[in-house]
């Protein structure tokens, strides 16, 4: 599906990080795997350190934090706030909505919208098309998005497929109206019967949490995880990501009559430096246009990576000036989009510290 937007800017862009951070080279005393192997896929894959929070922090904490930070600095007051849109996998609660309970937190104004969107690796880029759609109601004249996972607390430490990747993070980007000239080309695809390449299989109606599913179980290779926690199947991520992304960009550049010459950057989700070198390779991206360190800092936060990839290369940049931006996400769903916009400058390009 293409899609195209008029007007529509981000005016600030803030990721919250948690302050504890782990070493791969801890994550490695809980594997049941041979060391000197264990440091190899580290090279390969960019493992090194990333971010987790308390058994007890939960995505509303993470937004309250970044949101109050930009209510201090004067970036949006709170009754300037038209729509939350939150865009999560990881919810509070199964009911009621997060952001409703982040609405509630923050004494935000009662005559607004409030909405979770249930997304992943694609999350930030499925949540900017929210943000866009309901700019177009003459009463929404803001938008702020956030996009949040504490994906750990929901991955086995056990699993070395999967922990050493994950990292938790929040992001906030206030959308807002711009000059018409503004255009945002976008597209957007879906395969639900590829769904259970990335999924939990327990915690849902489907299959409700038991102490059955909190039962470690070795999924081969002494490899261990329970039915509660996050399963990926590697080798069929990495097809998908290689098979379907590249004709996506192309489709996006084509749409908008641009070539990767004149994108000044290609912000991706951060699955792993590895699939980001081949993917770059694929499409012909130079590696100097296309940030890869976010998992060796920060970890895998799923679609707050597009941000974080952001706000760790081009804070500077982009608080000084404009740059034509590709952005894409890809996975669970499994789902994939890309957009081009121009970025900047912003009132806000930072990341702060969450303890």
């Amino acid at each position: 599906m293409n899609l195209f937007f008029k007007g529509k800017r981000i005016s600030s862009l803030l990721t919250v990080v948690p302050a504890r951070e782990q070493s791969f080279v801890e994550d490695m005393k809980r594997f049941d795997f041979p060391e000197a192997r264990s440091r190899k896929l580290m090279q390969v894959m960019g493992y090194d350190k990333h971010r987790l929070v308390d058994a007890d922090t939960c995505v509303s904490d993470l937004a309250v934090f970044g949101l109050e930070q930009l209510f201090a600095r004067k970036v949006i007051a709170r009754d300037e706030i038209d729509a939350l849109v939150l865009v999560t996998q990881t919810p509070d609660y199964l009911m009621p909505p997060t952001s409703s309970i982040v609405q509630g937190r923050l004494g935000l104004k009662q005559d607004m919208f409030c909405m979770d969107i249930n997304q992943g690796c694609a999350g930030f880029v499925v949540g900017l098309i929210q943000a866009f759609m309901l700019l177009e109601q003459p009463n929404i004249r803001r938008v702020a998005l956030v996009n949040a996972d504490v994906m750990s607390r929901r991955t086995s430490p056990r699993d070395r497929n999967s922990y050493p990747l994950v990292g938790d993070a929040a992001s906030i980007a206030i959308v807002e109206s711009a000059a018409p000239d503004r255009v945002v080309h976008a597209n957007l695809k879906m395969d639900g019967t590829r769904h259970a390449a990335l999924m939990i299989p327990a915690g849902g109606m489907r299959m409700p949490c038991s102490p059955a599913t909190a039962e470690l179980r070795d999924e081969g290779d002494h490899n261990f995880r329970a039915l509660d926690h996050l399963k990926m199947e590697g080798s069929e991520v990495f097809t998908f990501v290689q098979t379907e992304v590249p004709p996506m960009i192309t489709a996006l550049m084509n749409q908008a009559e641009t070539t990767i010459d004149e994108i000044d950057w290609f912000l991706f989700h951060q699955p792993n430096r590895f699939m980001l070198q081949k993917l770059a390779d694929k499409i012909g991206i130079p590696y100097g246009k296309l940030p890869m360190n976010v998992v060796e800092k920060y970890g895998n936060s799923s679609g707050v990576t597009i941000p974080m990839a952001t706000v760790e290369n081009l804070r500077e940049v982009l608080t000084q000036h404009e740059a034509l931006v590709c952005l894409a996400g890809f996975g669970v769903g499994l789902t994939w989009g890309s957009m081009l916009m121009r970025l900047g400058p912003l009132d806000v390009c930072e990341m702060v510290q969450y303890s």
